[in-house]
């Protein structure tokens, strides 16, 4: 089993910035994906930025590209995601997950088996 809980949620002006972490915990290994995704009233859950857990490889959604950031702790089992220049649109409820290492698509959703119960981010025009 793995264990998800995320932080640093919040509200914030056009233009400003929050860092999300996600601390993992239990049957989590190297090779194990790790995803930020994102859910806002009337949408789908989309996938936001990922990283294959004790490799230098990542993933980010078009929507941002060069403004969001994923980083990982091998030691401390966490994930972050820098977010920066936050846009009105970026206003939803971000999620943590945790996926095995045959995850192919680190973006979907359906890829992922373990799930945070999410942190807010408001952000204000």
């Amino acid at each position: 089993q793995v264990q998800l809980l995320e932080s640093g949620g919040g509200s914030v002006q056009a233009g400003g910035s929050l860092r999300l972490s996600c601390a993992a915990s239990g049957s989590i290994y190297r090779g194990n994906c790790i995803g930020w995704f994102r859910q806002a009233p009337g949408k789908e859950r989309e996938g936001v930025a990922a990283t294959y857990f004790g490799f230098d490889v990542t993933s980010y959604a078009a929507s941002v590209k060069g403004r969001f950031t994923i980083s990982q702790d091998n030691a401390k089992k966490t994930v972050d995601l820098q977010m920066n220049s936050l846009k009105p649109e970026d206003s939803a409820m971000y999620y943590c997950a945790a996926g095995d290492s045959t995850v192919a698509g680190p973006l979907q959703t359906y890829e992922y088996e373990y799930w945070g119960e999410g942190t807010q981010v408001t952000v204000s025009s």
